[in-house]
């Protein structure tokens, strides 16, 4: 079972267990977090994807510390008059732990319509 959740204008694919680094959140480490935000619902065979998102889904997770992202350096440069800036950048994210992904009232995926081939409709007649 897993779940693709949005938050920090990002997309993430996680199941119960992973531990992944998303963009700070403001909560103490050791809190709990509730990501509503869940696009797409995966639970064996059936898929769920939401429009956008599915109702009643969410992802809970637990807070495992706060940090600062390997730095980034930028540097830009202008031709012909050879000038140069260099700076850095480090980025302050937020450890979490999925703990569970709860479906909530997640409604059943709609089935599809198969489309009458030519051969069908020339059966028909």
């Amino acid at each position: 079972m897993y779940a693709v959740f949005k938050t920090g204008g990002k997309q993430y694919r996680v199941s119960a267990g992973d531990v992944i680094d998303i963009d700070k959140l403001s909560v103490e480490e050791g809190a709990s977090v509730e990501l509503t935000d869940v696009l797409l619902l995966s639970q064996g065979e059936t898929v769920t994807v939401g429009t956008p998102g599915i109702e009643g889904a969410r992802a809970m997770g637990t807070v495992e510390q706060h940090g600062r992202g390997k730095k980034i350096i930028v540097f830009r440069f202008k031709s012909k008059t050879r000038q140069g800036k260099k700076t850095g950048h480090r980025q302050d994210f937020t450890r979490l732990r999925i703990t569970d992904i709860l479906t909530g009232d997640a409604p059943k995926p709609r089935k599809r319509r198969v489309r009458a081939t030519a051969k069908e409709t020339s059966d028909r007649t």
